[in-house]
């Protein structure tokens, strides 16, 4: 007995939208009503979606219907692909015709320094729309529809044709109300030893955290033997910084992402005198099809002026 054909054509998406409905509605009629079309077309595509597929999808029975086995497994992909669809082509439609700026960049970036600074350009350029996307994944801007990218590596290959932005030292900061409460002064390095000290709680297992871990800075002040009275492990950048600012140990802070608390007496920066560099940077990188746009020259314009402003606050060299 010869093995049946198996069909590799794309099935049409109506097809799929009508079994979507049935698979919610677990109904025909009231799939045909979702639809705004009759009972007797949504029946048509379910059954070219199985003569398509090649295995039942529903078992029909007088008064009601149910998925099958391979029904259920094709509602648990189709229905997300779906919705992504649905909502670009909602998001094409909102855009079509606006001006608009699309930014790829990690969450601790966007919270503590892209969103806060955002009111000034939203102010000044009232007309361009700006669209973030705050994730730990790298965007290829070569293949996506995102604009820019804000990075935050060493100089190397994921850098190559960025602008640096500014680079960063790492300062011991704590809030005033964990120092005031504190009967000991802080006034050596030693001293931190009395404090909860936080830390990403990745930073011995990712190469490049390694450059902002306590035990870099212990090294660099000759207290390779120095244990903290507890830590406090955190995931993120922003996670850190809240947890400083709630009074709850000392951080050793990215000066960028910091500066502005300090500026405001949030934070206070314990032993001004031992800050240590790190090799990482901050980058901006434009897309290849976005560059002439004047929207995006806008934007790179205005976020150029701001680092400016934070490399002042920083001490750190020129771009």
């Amino acid at each position: 007995m010869s093995s049946p054909i198996l069909r590799t054509r794309p099935v049409a998406a109506g097809h799929w939208r009508a079994f979507l409905a049935v698979a919610r509605h677990l109904n025909f009629r009231a799939a045909a009503d979702e639809l705004a079309l009759t009972q007797s077309a949504v029946s048509r595509q379910i059954q070219a979606l199985e003569d398509e597929v090649g295995v039942p999808l529903f078992l029909r029975h007088t008064r009601a219907v149910e998925l099958t086995g391979a029904g259920a497994q094709l509602q648990r992909a189709v229905a997300p692909a779906l919705e992504r669809m649905d909502a670009a082509v909602r998001l094409v439609r909102q855009t079509a015709g606006r001006r608009s700026v699309a930014i790829t960049t990690w969450a601790s970036f966007a919270s503590m320094w892209l969103i806060p600074r955002m009111e000034e350009f939203q102010r000044d350029n009232p007309g361009i729309d700006i669209r973030i996307d705050a994730s730990d994944v790298q965007v290829d801007l070569d293949t996506s529809d995102v604009d820019l990218a804000l990075r935050y590596a060493l100089p190397n290959g994921a850098t190559g044709g960025g602008m640096r932005l500014f680079g960063e030292q790492l300062a011991v900061v704590a809030s005033p109300w964990l120092l005031k409460s504190n009967s000991t002064p802080l006034r050596t390095p030693e001293d931190v030893a009395q404090f909860t000290l936080i830390e990403a709680g990745d930073a011995h297992r990712t190469h490049y955290l390694e450059h902002l871990s306590w035990r870099r800075w212990f090294d660099t002040h000759g207290l390779t033997k120095l244990q903290p009275a507890r830590w406090l492990y955190f995931n993120y950048a922003h996670q850190i910084a809240q947890a400083a600012l709630a009074g709850q140990g000392l951080a050793l802070a990215r000066m960028p992402l910091v500066a502005d608390a300090l500026a405001r007496g949030d934070l206070v920066e314990v032993l001004p005198g031992h800050r240590m560099d790190s090799p990482l940077s901050y980058w901006l990188l434009v897309g290849p099809r976005s560059g002439q746009r004047p929207e995006v020259q806008a934007f790179c314009a205005w976020l150029q002026a701001q680092a400016q402003a934070t490399r002042a606050a920083i001490g750190d060299g020129p771009a």
